[in-house]
């Protein structure tokens, strides 16, 4: 009777164990068995399947014009396949909207350790300084002040212009990353439709190459994306192939520092050795030092002019 006595609170207190920790499972992966936030099934907040409607957003629903998951993922894809320059490496993107959230998050090997992944947040990072630090028309509406036919600028853009005596220099010590979103878990879901960065601000300050804002019909500005895991020169020819299959590149006419009006906000390689040793000195003021030697330093193919 005591044996049985025994047994029987042993399997009680066991049973109880096991629901109160199933519980604290769930509440540490969002209060579901997917590890989702409310409920969400695309484990976004609030419910809504774009990632906005968070804390973050504030309800703006920001992403809606923004491509999603699946067409980062195909852009990215194609894009990869095609730009084979550099280390010729699978990649990582990011897409942010205007005010930074991320939007998706995509990458093209065949598994989340097929490319590096120290690069998913770089490649948020990559995306949310060419949003951060590009315009369009908006920025000066009397013609006055701003810029009257905006301001595109990549990440690529910025190499020169944040070291010591550069117009920006600092810069990348601002808007520091958010690494509570960044290493957010599961990992599991990283570079999915349900990556824990998607609905939430990414920040940080990227100065090479492979971020680019996202211009919409109208040369309106409505975000940007970041692509990283290959050399920096790679990264922004990829990114460029990229924006360009997702038909967010309507740049004509759009302001930059390339000299170059189809290619306005395109990598610069206007570096000359310092006769005094350390950093080369852009002529420009906005180059971006060679990658590799010889045509590893080049796109593959041309890259497609912007839009009107």
């Amino acid at each position: 009777m005591r044996k049985s006595y025994i047994i029987g609170r042993s399997l009680c207190v066991a049973l109880v164990a096991g629901v109160l920790g199933l519980g604290t499972a769930l509440a540490d992966q969002g209060g579901t068995p997917n590890g989702n936030a409310n409920g969400n099934p695309n484990g976004n907040p609030n419910g809504n399947p774009n990632g906005n409607g968070g804390d973050d957003s504030e309800g703006n629903n920001s992403c809606v014009g923004l491509p999603d998951w699946s067409a980062l993922e195909v852009a990215l894809d194609a894009a990869t396949t095609t730009e084979a320059s550099g280390l010729n490496n699978q990649m990582w993107a990011t897409i942010v909207d205007r005010d930074g959230v991320v939007c998706a998050v995509a990458f093209s090997g065949s598994n989340r350790g097929a490319q590096w992944p120290g690069s998913r947040a770089i490649s948020a990072q990559k995306a949310n300084t060419a949003n951060a630090f590009s315009l369009d028309s908006s920025s000066s509406p009397d013609n006055a002040s701003g810029q009257a036919s905006g301001l595109a600028l990549s990440t690529a853009n910025l190499y020169s212009a944040v070291q010591p005596g550069g117009s920006l220099f600092g810069l990348q010590f601002s808007n520091p990353v958010n690494p509570s979103v960044a290493y957010k878990g599961p990992s599991i879901l990283y570079g999915t439709g349900n990556d824990p960065m998607v609905g939430r601000k990414i920040g940080g300050v990227n100065v090479f190459g492979g971020g680019l804002g996202l211009y919409a019909t109208g040369k309106k500005l409505i975000g940007g994306v970041g692509v990283s895991g290959d050399t920096s020169c790679s990264d922004h020819y990829i990114a460029w192939r990229v924006r360009n299959l997702l038909g967010l590149d309507h740049l004509m006419g759009v302001g930059g520092v390339s000299g170059d009006a189809a290619h306005p906000d395109n990598i610069i390689f206007d570096i000359a050795p310092n006769v005094n040793g350390g950093t080369g000195i852009s002529a420009g003021g906005f180059g971006h030092p060679h990658c590799t030697v010889g045509a590893g330093d080049t796109p593959t193919t041309p890259l497609p002019a912007v839009q009107p």
